[in-house]
């Protein structure tokens, strides 16, 4: 009776699986490969994310594996490789040489790419894949698994050794993922140009015709993914967003409301290389006088004071009307409740202190923008007068279907001024390119319209030499504008000439783009 018994409870544990399944699921082993996060793709479907892969060895927990691979795992993962040498699963851990070493591998997804591109517009995550900033903070809730994640799965025995091979598991989301605005190609151009001959600062290109951002760069950069690497303060500063004094770029809209108020552009000024206004003396560049000049001359030289007399016949209100109407002191949304810095610009009671006014009138003053504005105010000249507001996401796309499922470029357009006068003044600006101080913004093919600006921060470096905000801002090519380009260089001693030869870079590397 004992044996029969023992026979049927042996019979009935034999034929229950779930004893089966628990035993299984006890030598079964599953690691991340990919979180599943959704990706960020350029205005071509190039994935910006989540493309690359690095080889993780596949490593078991004993006493052997300490001994001969401890030396080649990172100084910052050597307590993580301690904990997990103690336990009783197979692990991943990145090794240096990995290549040389005699270890299984798993290639696994990392999220950016060794040299990162657009930085601080995609920001970063942590270390559970979290966004920390930028739009991976923003877009954090429509990217959480909402792509594919991949698991590595394997059997192993009580002691955690690996027994055959191993395989991925794949779990699939709903496909959502983003598509910026930006060229991948024209993005990496200008990170290119911006890593050669800058140390701070940032340069924005727009497609002229529909103020797309194609390229929103920021100096110095950081890594995404070694954020403990920076040793900048700074480098965590999106500059292509940030407001900054702006200088004579702004003098360009000046020009345009002399000529839609009336104003004769061949009337002559005899600059003596200062003017008094309100108690108050202001100079051009160096002191210098420009002699006889007209709007064009007056342009082309940057002549101050010529522009302060032209802001005092124009009026505050009428400088705030053009500056208001091309996006000055208004923020533009990138996604959700991320935003551009708005700028700011003086009131119209502060513009009645004839101080004011003149420090306007040449770009100083209480009027600050930031690059990507100073780009959308010179695309109204090459767009024929309408402003049209910057977009830097072109919508939420479903990444397996490689389509867009909702679109975001929903643009701000307003006309600013008539037809006839920014063709005027675009043509004003190319011969600040030709024969003015913007010379050195001439590109190697075509030609380019454009202004430089030199703004005064109030600050010194330790030698005494005042540290500026440095721009050239224009479009390109001249003729037919296709794109629209502010260079920016920020807290330097540099001047106006180096932003201009910047300019001149991404102009000439971007027309080898364009047709004969």
């Amino acid at each position: 009776m004992l044996f029969s018994g023992l026979v049927c409870t042996c019979a009935l544990a034999a034929a229950n699986n779930s004893y089966a399944e628990a035993s299984a699921q006890q030598s079964l082993y599953s690691l991340q490969i990919n979180s599943g996060r959704g990706n960020f793709y350029d205005k071509n479907f190039v994935q910006l994310t989540g493309e690359d892969t690095k080889p993780y060895a596949l490593l078991e927990p004993n006493s052997q594996t300490y001994r001969t691979l401890f030396a080649n795992v990172a100084p910052d993962e050597k307590s993580d490789f301690y904990r997990l040498i103690q336990g009783t699963r197979p692990f991943l851990m990145q090794l240096s040489d990995i290549e040389k070493l005699d270890v299984k591998t798993v290639d696994k997804i990392v999220r950016y790419r060794p040299v990162a591109i657009a930085s601080h517009l995609i920001g970063y995550v942590n270390s559970n894949e979290e966004g920390v900033s930028g739009l991976e903070k923003e877009c954090d809730d429509k990217l959480a698994g909402s792509y594919t994640a991949l698991n590595a799965v394997g059997t192993a025995d009580a002691n955690g050794n690996v027994i055959g091979d191993t395989k991925t598991r794949a779990t699939y989301g709903d496909g959502t993922g983003i598509m910026l605005t930006l060229d991948a190609t024209t993005q990496r151009i200008c990170e290119g140009v911006a890593a050669q001959y800058m140390q701070s600062g940032s340069i924005v290109v727009l497609d002229a015709k529909s103020a797309r951002v194609l390229t929103s760069v920021s100096v110095p950069n950081f890594d995404p993914s070694d954020i403990a690497s920076a040793t900048e303060e700074t480098c965590f500063i999106n500059r292509s967003i940030s407001a900054y004094s702006v200088g004579s770029v702004f003098k360009p809209l000046l020009a345009a409301a002399a000529l839609e108020s009336g104003i004769d552009p061949e009337e002559t000024y005899e600059c003596t290389g200062s003017i008094e206004v309100g108690g108050h003396t202001y100079r051009c560049a160096y002191g210098k006088g420009h002699g006889e000049v007209n709007l064009q001359t007056a342009l082309e030289q940057s002549c101050n004071c010529y522009f302060v007399q032209l802001g005092d016949k124009l009026g505050g209100d009428t400088i705030l009307k053009y500056a208001t109407r091309s996006g000055f002191a208004q923020s533009t949304q990138i996604y959700g409740t991320m935003r551009t810095a708005k700028g700011t610009l003086p009131t119209s009671e502060q513009l009645e202190d004839k101080g004011e006014l003149a420090m306007i009138s040449f770009g100083q003053g209480k009027l600050t923008a930031t690059p990507v504005q100073i780009a959308a105010m010179f695309n109204v000249f090459a767009n024929d007068g309408i402003y049209i507001s910057p977009t830097f996401v072109e919508g939420e796309v479903n990444a397996y279907a490689r389509t867009v499922e909702k679109s975001l470029y929903l643009p701000i357009m307003r006309r600013v001024m008539h037809k006839n006068t920014a063709s005027a003044v675009k043509t004003l600006m190319e011969g600040v390119v030709e024969n003015g101080l913007g010379k050195n913004a001439a590109p190697a093919r075509f030609t380019a319209g454009g202004k430089t600006g030199t703004a005064q921060t109030g600050r010194y470096d330790d030698d005494g030499s005042e540290i500026m905000n440095a721009w050239f801002a224009g479009f390109y090519p001249a003729e037919a504008p296709k794109y629209t380009i502010a260079v920016m260089l920020d807290s330097s001693t540099a001047d106006s000439d180096e932003a201009s030869k910047i300019f001149s870079q991404v102009a000439t590397q971007l027309g080898y783009f364009l047709p004969k």
